[in-house]
């Protein structure tokens, strides 16, 4: 999951940046791996998610990625490693693209491996969260 110290960490990154302070730190959740992965479809929940990438099962640019938190970027290809392990791991392929947000891609390879393709970086409109972030970030920066 997302500790208060990592989520700290996004609010003053959101704070550096151009852009709206509120709507940063959503996009930086949102294109984080685990969450990737999980919009993708690949993984039933987003602890599944973490454990596929832990476990050295997710390709990002046909480079094996471990790390849950990694954040993605437009044009970043994700794909499952080519072994009988990593294959089973993706056991319901039936929810691979069922409602795939419209900043993401993702299509069936060879082999029956599920195929994703980062187009753009999230927008407010893309992410479908009824929360104020405004109060989220006004939060934080007192600790910040």
């Amino acid at each position: 999951g997302l500790t208060e110290r990592q989520l700290l960490r996004y609010v003053r990154i959101a704070r550096r940046t151009r852009g709206s302070t509120g709507q940063v730190p959503l996009q930086l959740l949102e294109m984080r791996l685990d969450n990737v992965l999980f919009n993708l479809g690949m993984a039933s929940t987003i602890p599944a998610a973490r454990q596929l990438v832990n476990h050295r099962h997710i390709l990002v640019n046909n480079c094996i990625v471990d790390i849950p938190s990694y954040r993605c970027k437009p044009k970043d290809l994700i794909t499952v490693r080519n072994r009988p392990t990593s294959c089973n791991a993706l056991r319901d392929k039936s929810l691979v693209g069922d409602k795939t947000p419209d900043h993401l891609t993702v299509s069936l390879s060879e082999g029956d491996r599920p195929t994703g393709l980062v187009n753009r970086v999230a927008n407010r409109e893309s992410i479908n969260l009824n929360i104020n972030e405004l109060l989220v970030v006004e939060y934080y920066s007192r600790k910040a």
